[in-house]
C-alpha cells in the first residue's frame, strides 16, 4: 500500500522559499535584532519547560544566536529580506519531553512549527495565535490533552494540521470544515461529535478521521468536494446510515476507507465512476446487497476489503482484489449471518 500521508512536498516548498538566498544571518549579539530577540526569549522559556531531552538535541540552546540551535533555521524575514528571523522549528523524532509555552507566540514569522514523535504533553498555549504565517502545524504522536486545540481555527496561514496520536478528547468545532487547509489529521485521538453539515465545505485533499468516536453519516452535498478531496479515511468509528450515491462523484479521489463502522445498505453504483481510486474498504459493516460489477472494473483499483458484511453476491471480477468473507449465500469461509464484530485498533493510520 502506497504511502498515503505525504507532507505535500510543503516542507521542501518552503526550504525552497526560505533559503534560495542567503540569509543575512548575523550575531544578535553585535547587531540588535528585536526578531531573534524575541525569538531568544521563546525559546529559552520552552527550554525551562522541557523535562527529558534523552539525546540531548537542545543542549546547545545557549546563547542568543538562535540560529545556530538544533532544530531552529532561520531565513530573511518574509517582509524584510534584509531581516533573519525564524522561519521553521523541527525537533521531530528527538523523545523530547515537557510542555509549550505561550512565549512560542513571539516567533512572529514562523512558517514550520513539526514536533512530531515526541512526549510533550499539556495544551496548546493560546500564545500560537499570534503565528500569523504558521503554514505547517504537526503535533502528532505526542501526549497533548483537553479539547480540541481552539486557537488553530484562528491561524489564517495555515495549511496543513496533524494532530494525530494524542489524547484529545470532546467535540470537534464544525468550523474546522471551513477552513481553507489542505490536509486535516485529527485520527487517534478520543474525539466524540457527529459528522457537521458543513463537513463538505472542506478544501482539503486528504481528511483523516479514524479511531476516533465519530458518528452520522456522510451528507449527500459531499459531491461539493470532487475537485479537491483525494483521500478520506473515517475507519474504526461510529459512522451509521447509507453512503450516499453523491460519493460516485468525487473524481479524485484514490482512497476510501470506511472500515469497521456501521454502515447498512448496498455499496452506491455510482463507485463505479471513481475511476482514480486506488484503495477501497468498506470491511467490517452491515453493508448488503450485492457489490457493483463496475467497482472491480475500475482501472486504478489495487486493493478493495469488503469482509465481514452481508452482501448477497460477488462479481468474477472481484475475487482477485479481496478475501472472500462476506455473508453470500451458498458460499463457504464466511462469518456466521448477522454476527457482530468490533475493532479497537491503535495501529499507525
Amino acid at each position: 500500500m502506497r504511502n498515503s500521508f505525504l507532507y505535500f512536498g510543503l516542507l521542501g516548498l518552503f526550504t525552497i522559499l526560505f533559503f534560495s538566498e542567503p540569509s543575512h544571518q548575523a550575531d544578535p549579539s553585535s547587531t540588535p535584532n528585536p526578531r531573534l530577540q524575541s525569538a531568544f526569549k521563546a525559546i529559552q522559556e520552552w527550554k525551562k519547560l522541557i523535562t527529558a531531552d534523552p539525546k540531548n538535541f537542545t543542549s546547545n540552546w545557549n546563547g542568543p544566536d538562535v540560529c545556530n540551535y538544533n532544530g531552529v533555521f532561520c531565513a530573511p524575514a518574509p517582509d524584510d529580506s534584509h531581516i533573519t528571523t525564524v522561519a521553521v522549528i523541527d525537533l521531530n523524532n528527538q523523545n523530547i519531553a515537557g510542555t509549550l509555552p505561550d512565549e512560542l507566540g513571539l516567533l512572529s514569522d514562523l512558517a514550520i512549527f513539526h514536533i512530531n514523535s515526541n512526549h510533550f504533553c499539556g495544551v496548546i498555549p493560546e500564545g500560537f495565535v499570534k503565528l500569523h504565517l504558521l503554514y505547517e502545524l504537526d503535533l502528532s504522536n505526542n501526549l497533548f490533552g483537553g479539547t480540541f486545540p481552539k486557537v488553530v481555527l484562528r491561524l489564517p496561514a495555515l495549511k496543513f494540521l496533524d494532530i494525530r496520536f494524542n489524547n484529545f478528547e470532546g467535540r470537534v468545532p464544525s468550523k474546522l470544515f471551513d477552513l481553507e487547509l489542505d490536509a486535516i489529521f485529527i485520527n487517534n485521538n478520543k474525539f466524540e461529535f457527529s459528522i457537521p453539515e458543513n463537513f463538505a465545505n472542506s478544501t482539503a485533499s486528504a481528511i483523516v478521521l479514524a479511531n476516533n468516536q465519530i458518528n452520522g453519516c456522510f451528507p449527500s452535498n459531499i459531491e461539493k468536494m470532487a475537485g479537491t478531496l483525494n483521500e478520506i479515511i473515517v475507519s474504526n468509528n461510529g459512522l451509521s446510515s447509507c453512503l450516499p450515491p453523491e460519493i460516485g462523484k468525487l473524481e479524485n479521489l484514490t482512497v476510501f476507507d470506511v472500515g469497521f463502522n456501521n454502515l447498512i445498505g448496498p455499496l452506491p453504483k455510482t463507485m463505479g465512476d471513481l475511476k482514480n481510486l486506488e484503495i477501497l474498504n468498506v470491511a467490517q459493516n452491515s453493508l448488503s446487497g450485492d457489490i457493483p460489477q463496475t467497482i472491480c472494473s475500475l482501472p486504478h483499483l489495487e486493493n478493495f476489503t469488503y469482509s465481514n458484511n452481508n452482501f448477497g453476491g460477488e462479481p468474477e471480477n472481484c475475487s482477485k482484489l479481496s478475501k472472500k468473507e462476506n455473508y453470500i449465500p451458498n458460499m463457504e469461509s464466511q462469518r456466521p449471518e448477522m454476527e457482530s464484530s468490533s475493532f479497537h485498533s491503535q495501529a499507525p493510520v
